[in-house]
């Protein structure tokens, strides 16, 4: 009677009868195993019984293949063999659980079963070139068994090694001296992941069932600006030491630890949040079992550390603010006293909203990403308004190609970081898609090349921003500085980078007063009143000649996206595409004079505008006392003199 192939048999293989608590010893937890495994067995058989024991076969024997097999005419021999499915699981020897495969093959219900003498299967390991041969020797005096059924044999029980292909033929015997009635196949054996096998001794020293169960305490130490990650996990039955250790551009620390009959382990990191250039970074746990040793797979974690950067305790924040509020208010009363107040009636604080007055002038340095010429053009049009409506003086690289070819990207943003963080002046960073897709290259997605970066004569200058300015901006003593905006009607809050986050993001032109107020380091809201600019709103701000072409930019840029919605995989480019791009760009000088010219107002358009842009050009080198002192006509100097 031809029987089916079963992994669990009788005399002390059965799987369950080795014991589930035994194997539950030999390794606690399932996780993912190596890569390349070490260790290796003898090609062999663990089934001692003979495949001769079914009903209907007479003179039944196994043997090895050392005796030569007949071979007849190809008429006197009998027709070939078919495959049945092949398994895989574990048995246990000697030495404990090992991974095991069973091959299967059945006869055909024909004439030629009369002809048969038997069966001869051989298997070889492409790994290593071990083989084994078994010839099954017997006669058949039915078509089918007693069952009616087929007829099978099996060679069960057969040591494989993980991850190894064996290559299995089977013929019938008498073999013809014609015609090959050989069957073959290849059986590749699932590595230690599986399973099937992953309780087999060499997947047990090789981790197959090591769980780290890792957990990550991160905790900020303001005080001292250190950070602290506690890092736990569990330890192997097979493992006796590890390595931790915390990777990030340009810093790398590691730790061993032995196991020592613990069963949990914890490694803590401390150290300055300085060394870090980015949020990012890498956690690894890398094992050495006995098995793999230096070659073992390796728990790997990705940390954002400003995710664990605790948040500023709003009470305290509005608590110092309306401190702070009240002490400029009362400033700007002092100075009311003696000046002739613009748009501040007397009954101010019981009307609601009051005007603002702006007393001093600031400045703005402007971090963006050049994703379109449209966008780009809202990036100058806000310039514009910032200037000629705001009174604001406004940092921009393309305002400032020459000065910045000089002095390269790197030393001329951390000029204008340096000055800015020494007074009460502000950085913005204007997010869109290009910025999220370079903050995600910086921290190992793909490099991205983008059309305008290519044709703009100072590059790409929001790479080296990010890799500047986000240390200084996780401190808490320049967070303040650092103000995050993004224009909702072309841009979403997706594309703000995971470091700013923590603080808030403003939505223009919707919240640009909001934002213009944190410029001016005032506050919008304060007891009993709300201060408000005139013309600054979401729907004043596009009244004056500035702010209209501001609107237009916006509109014309969103209207694009809507016919061209993969806009922005179109402004990808290749390294080779890049080149030629780069060959089209205007020269430092031309741009930066017509560029200048986008934005150069033609009158003032506010009442508390301080200067125009030729002033805010003339500031990058003068001092706040300086600015008095000048005058509109030093907007007619020669570009040339000025940039010597």
């Amino acid at each position: 009677m031809g029987r089916v192939v079963q992994f669990r048999r009788s005399g002390g293989r059965e799987f369950q009868s080795w014991g589930a608590e035994r194997l539950k010893a030999l390794a606690p937890m399932v996780l993912r195993r190596a890569g390349g495994l070490k260790g290796s067995s003898s090609l062999r058989s663990l089934d001692q019984r003979q495949d001769c024991n079914q009903p209907g076969l007479d003179n039944c024997k196994i043997n090895n293949c050392s005796e030569k097999h007949m071979i007849v005419e190809r008429k006197k021999a009998p027709t070939g063999p078919e495959w049945d499915p092949e398994h895989v699981g574990v048995w246990v020897d000697d030495h404990g659980p090992v991974s095991v495969v069973n091959v299967t093959w059945k006869l055909k219900s024909d004439a030629g079963l009369f002809k048969l003498h038997g069966s001869e299967i051989s298997i070889l390991d492409e790994s290593t070139n071990q083989s084994m041969c078994v010839q099954f020797s017997f006669k058949i005096n039915n078509v089918q068994n007693p069952n009616d059924e087929r007829w099978k044999f099996s060679l069960d029980g057969v040591v494989v090694e993980p991850g190894h292909t064996y290559t299995v033929s089977v013929f019938n015997l008498p073999e013809p001296a014609i015609g090959d009635y050989r069957i073959k196949k290849q059986i590749t054996i699932p590595g230690c992941a599986d399973r099937r096998i992953q309780k087999a001794l060499l997947c047990l020293q090789n981790g197959s069932l090591w769980d780290p169960h890792m957990t990550t305490d991160v905790s900020v130490d303001k005080k001292h600006k250190k950070l602290s990650i506690v890092v736990s996990f569990k330890a192997a039955q097979y493992s006796e030491r590890y390595q931790v250790s915390l990777q990030s551009h340009g810093f790398h620390h590691s730790k061993n630890i032995s196991k020592e009959n613990r069963t949990s382990l914890n490694v803590t990191f401390e150290f300055g949040l300085w060394e870090l250039s980015q949020c990012e970074m890498l956690l690894i746990i890398q094992p050495f079992f006995i098995r793999c040793k230096n070659e073992c797979w390796r728990l790997e974690k990705t940390l954002n550390f400003c995710e664990y950067f605790p948040q500023r305790t709003f009470m305290i924040k509005v608590t110092v603010g309306l401190f702070f509020s009240a002490v400029f208010l009362a400033s700007l009363r002092r100075r009311a006293s003696h000046e002739d107040p613009v748009n501040v009636p007397s009954s101010a604080a019981e009307e609601q909203p009051e005007a603002f007055k702006v007393t001093e002038r600031k400045r703005v340095l402007i971090i963006y990403s050049l994703d379109h010429h449209l966008y780009k053009n809202i990036v100058l049009k806000l310039c514009g308004f910032l200037v000629t409506k705001c009174g604001t003086e406004v940092v921009l690289d393309l305002l400032d190609s020459t000065r910045l070819g000089v002095l390269g990207s790197i030393q001329w943003l951390d000029w204008h970081r340096e000055q800015i963080e020494k007074s009460s002046d502000k950085i913005l960073i204007l997010c869109s898609k290009g910025v999220q897709a370079k903050w995600r290259a910086m921290c190992g997605d793909k490099q991205v090349f983008l059309r305008e970066d290519a044709r703009s004569p100072v590059g790409d200058m929001l790479s080296p921003a990010l890799s500047l300015m986000v240390p200084h901006f996780i401190r808490s003593a320049s967070f303040e500085k650092y103000l995050v905006a993004y224009f909702d009607d072309v841009c979403s809050e997706e594309d703000v980078p995971s470091p700013f986050h923590i603080t808030v993001r403003y939505k223009l032109m919707k919240q640009f007063e909001e934002l213009f107020f944190r410029i001016l380091d005032a506050e919008k809201h304060q007891p009993g009143r709300v201060n408000h600019l005139k013309g600054l709103s979401e729907d004043e701000y596009y009244h004056c000649p500035s702010g209209r072409d501001l609107q237009d930019a916006i509109e014309a840029f969103q209207a694009y996206q809507v016919e061209h919605p993969h806009w922005y995989e179109d402004e990808l480019l290749e390294s080779s595409e890049q080149e030629v791009e780069e060959s089209s760009a205007e020269t430092s000088v031309e741009a930066d004079y017509k560029l200048k010219n986008l934005i150069q107002p033609k009158t003032q358009e506010g009442d508390f505008t301080v200067n125009s842009l030729s002033m805010a050009e003339e500031c990058h080198t003068c001092t706040a006392g300086e600015v008095k002192s000048l005058t509109f006509e030093n907007k007619q100097k020669d570009r040339r003199q000025f940039v010597r």
